[in-house]
């Protein structure tokens, strides 16, 4: 338990948070990496150099210290950060390094402001802070392992097949080069894939969904070449230009807290944009198995028909369904799709139930613009699920579960 005294002290340095968290944690990873640079072997570098990673440390940073009288308001940000770290092999003994760096980050861009009150108080914060995510962590190590095929890390796994779903899109089928079955995972969740790709001096590591629905044979991925967004494509063109069937890379368990119940008799509606259909066809393809008198409403937006992927994957299972509706938005107009432009707040109220529950995932503008559309048609943020591409940042404008 956090002192009454400590407690004032974090919620007094909110105000600075709000201006300088960006800025503390841009010094942070500096600090860390100069320090401890075998860290980079853990980062996504990406995010790094685009500085989305710093900024979602500034949002975890300034969401603890908001509700540091009420921890439990974060436990869900806790979780989802903690499936994070347990895909990627974040352990124990990295908290400490990462608090020693916080404090020195904090008092280094502050200087005088951060007064040894102020360095005390967030020590003994971040102590119970990282014991929450440790404690969190160490449940999810042990049930990734405990389950039939689980394994601790990375393990090896070997290309068996690369398709080209699209233009832009190509999946890998992944088997283990120990030839065991792979424990099961839930629809939505993603693996981490770690690989050393050329001179690269550390481990590149990259996180994708799991594109099909659950078979103990292979874990399928499906990656989008990201080869006009410096410096985010150096892993998806690797895949796409370099690995092929009979190489290998390594991956890590499934994780992620982002996935629909198979089994729910609820009515589901799920909506992607562009390579976000991945964990949406997930979902789609285990209830069409498992729960086929479930009623789903699939909507899925494209620039145009060639950058459009799993068209017949996704009729297939719209097939086993015996309450199934399939729409696709193109933005191009002129094209042959249910609707054309974008996922506006009037198609939604024409397409999407209302006592529904919604999965949505895609760019964050998006996300944005189809979660405002969903809560001006009624839902309530219970029945909204998002998923992001990469660290957690927050939306600007909306908020939903």
């Amino acid at each position: 338990m956090l002192s009454e005294q400590t407690i004032r002290t974090i919620k007094a340095t909110v105000p600075v948070l709000e201006v300088k968290g960006t800025d503390i944690t841009t010094r942070f990873y500096q600090m860390l990496f100069e320090a401890h640079p075998e860290l980079l072997n853990i980062f996504n570098h990406s995010n790094q150099e685009q500085g989305r990673q710093q900024t979602a440390l500034a949002n975890t940073v300034y969401a603890a210290a908001v509700h540091i009288d009420q921890l439990e308001a974060i436990i869900p940000a806790v979780k989802r950060i903690a499936h994070k770290h347990r895909s990627l092999g974040v352990k124990p003994e990295h908290y400490p390094i990462v608090g020693e760096y916080l404090l020195k980050a904090i008092k280094d861009v502050l200087g005088d402001v951060a007064t040894d009150d102020i360095l005390s108080a967030w020590a003994e914060a971040y102590g119970v802070i990282a014991d929450a995510f440790i404690s969190v962590e160490k449940e999810m190590y042990e049930d990734a392992e405990s389950k039939d095929g689980g394994w601790e890390g990375f393990k090896a796994f070997r290309i068996v097949k690369k398709e080209q779903e699209s233009s832009l899109i190509t999946s890998f089928y992944l088997q283990p080069e120990d030839g065991q079955a792979l424990p099961s995972y839930e629809p939505g969740q993603y693996i981490t894939v770690r690989m050393q790709i050329n001179d690269e001096k550390f481990l590149l590591n990259r996180q994708y969904s799991l594109s099909s629905a659950y078979t103990p044979d292979y874990y399928r991925i499906s990656v989008k070449r990201e080869a006009d967004h410096t410096p985010n494509g150096r892993v998806s063109t690797y895949l796409h230009d370099e690995l092929e069937v009979g190489q290998s890379l390594e991956a890590s368990v499934p994780a992620g807290d982002f996935y629909a119940d198979v089994h729910d008799q609820t009515p589901i509606t799920l909506i992607s944009g562009g390579v976000g259909i991945t964990p949406m066809l997930s979902m789609l393809t285990s209830i069409a198995e498992h729960n086929s008198g479930r009623s789903v409403t699939f909507i899925h937006a494209a620039r145009n028909a060639e950058v459009r992927a799993f068209e017949r994957e996704v009729q297939n299972a719209m097939n086993k369904l015996s309450s199934g509706e399939s729409y696709v938005i193109y933005e191009q107009k002129g094209l042959s799709g249910d609707f054309e432009g974008y996922l506006k707040t009037e198609i939604l109220k024409e397409i999407v139930h209302k006592d529904s529950l919604v999965y949505v995932c895609g760019p964050a503008p998006f996300m944005e613009a189809v979660i405002r559309g969903l809560q001006d048609c009624g839902l309530s943020s219970d029945q909204i699920h998002h998923e992001f591409f990469g660290p957690a940042l927050e939306l600007e404008t909306v908020s939903a579960g």
